[in-house]
């Protein structure tokens, strides 16, 4: 399920709300009102009040687009509530258990505090479809000033100074009944983002010894050195510690990387074969499968096969997967990366929650991480990025052709993966099989074409340009 639009029909909206390098555009002052303003025009519908929920990360930008958007939604005639460092996934809660008709997420997840970005989500608590994304662009092209509430018609903001309570009571219920975490020393590492109360709050207050990092955000240091993108720190305190696991958010907390008692670390394809497995054998998984991407590996594919169970996969981002979630009937998915979506109890990926579930696995099994984590042996896996320039390498005569013999060689015992990013001019290469050195060597060999393909693609379009 791929996005079908080009860059040409969509300004800016990407593959996970608006992105970019803050006070730049579309990350700036003037694109956050324009966007409040659409927006909030786009979803005033009915005689009701209506109302926005923002939240934000803990970047210094934030301090900038949020009074940007909160001018932009109070001129439309919207309400807005503020809610402040806050979990994605606990904006999107909080816009359904507020009856909210929108809510507003600033934060750009796992990148350097340079950058910054806004998701949306619909009153159901989730993300906007494509359809309404460019309903909004639409909106922010056009001249709004006389669609723009009258005086007496602009709405009103107001803090909710409950909000991160409210996050910590849902999430807590989502831990099964009856067990706690007493015993367990937990190391959180909170990539000095929004999770950086909630989270050490849930785990104690669920009786765990818990052991804090990056929990002193400063605006500039979120994910610096820490959180789910740097997982080296993480198993360097486990270890350091003597805890009994280590679990790594990143900026807004909807993705996870754990370390176990070694400090080897358990990726998001390993979280989901736990869960998968668990809530299997308790008959509380739907649809008889899992939902994740097309980078998963082929391991978990196998191990949810010997259960009986099917992976479904999907274009790469966690909007996608929720988008074949709901279609499919299915309560779990995820993916490698961290996301996980568990549909019993949010609408969108919840790092905290995905952690809760594996700590319920440790208590009732009482296994240690090394063992309950590590579900299946992943295939060698490899991946690559060539940057380009200009033209489509991928389409050229010689490139196709060696990918149709690169998937040939790896058919019998692996796969091969070629996608274009969808947020930076990058050709991502990957393949996965069970011989490391012929999966590493075609890899290469791919990323050498397509890189020399590229580079003559430039230099022929520069030659053009002088002529």
């Amino acid at each position: 399920m791929s996005n079908t639009n080009t860059p040409s029909t969509r300004r800016f909206f990407g593959t996970d709300g608006i992105r970019g390098t803050a006070n730049t555009a579309p990350m700036n002052a003037e694109t956050a009102l324009k966007l409040g303003q659409a927006a909030g025009l786009c979803f005033t519908r009915g005689a009701h009040r209506h109302r926005v929920v923002i939240g934000k990360d803990t970047r210094l930008s934030g301090y900038m687009i949020e009074p940007a958007l909160v001018a932009g939604f109070i001129g439309a005639g919207m309400d807005v509530v503020l809610a402040g460092p806050l979990p994605t996934p606990g904006v999107a809660m909080l816009t359904r258990s507020l009856r909210a008709d929108l809510g507003v997420m600033i934060s750009a997840s796992h990148n350097p505090f340079e950058d910054n970005g806004i998701k949306l989500f619909g009153p159901d608590g989730f993300k906007l479809s494509d359809e309404t994304e460019l309903e909004i662009e639409a909106l922010m092209d056009s001249d709004l000033s006389a669609q723009l509430a009258k005086p007496a018609k602009l709405g009103r903001a107001s803090r909710l100074n409950d909000a991160a309570g409210r996050y910590i009571e849902a999430a807590k219920a989502s831990f099964p009944r009856g067990l706690r975490l007493d015993g367990l020393r937990i190391v959180v590492d909170c990539a000095n983002g929004a999770a950086y109360k909630v989270a050490p709050a849930v785990l104690w207050e669920l009786g765990a010894e818990v052991i804090e990092l990056g929990v002193k955000p400063d605006g500039v240091n979120i994910n610096r050195g820490c959180g789910s993108t740097s997982p080296s720190f993480l198993s360097a305190e486990v270890v350091k510690n003597g805890a009994h696991l280590g679990l790594a958010l990143d900026g807004d907390a909807d993705r996870l990387i754990i370390a176990d008692e070694t400090g080897a670390i358990v990726d998001g394809d390993q979280v989901l074969a736990l869960i998968a497995r668990s809530w299997h054998a308790n008959g509380r998984l739907e649809g008889g499968g899992v939902v994740a991407t097309v980078m998963s590996n082929l391991g978990l594919e196998r191990f949810l096969a010997s259960l009986g169970l099917k992976l479904h996969r999907t274009a790469v981002g966690d909007r996608y997967v929720v988008e074949l979630m709901r279609a499919g009937g299915f309560n779990l998915g995820g993916e490698q990366s961290g996301h996980m979506v568990l549909s019993d109890y949010a609408t969108t990926g919840d790092g905290l929650l995905a952690a809760l579930q594996v700590l319920a696995v440790l208590v009732e099994s009482g296994e240690p991480a090394s063992q309950a984590c590590q579900m299946f042996k992943p295939f060698p896996q490899v991946l690559k990025s060539v940057r380009y320039h200009v033209g489509a390498p991928l389409e050229d005569d010689a490139v196709v052709a060696a990918i149709v013999q690169a998937e040939a060689e790896l058919a019998a015992t692996g796969r091969l993966l070629i996608r274009k990013s969808g947020t930076e001019p990058l050709i991502r290469v990957m393949a996965e099989g069970e011989d490391r050195p012929m999966v590493e060597r075609v890899v290469d060999g791919l990323c050498t074409l397509i890189s020399a393909t590229a580079t003559r693609l430039r230099d022929a379009t520069s030659v053009e340009n002088v002529a």
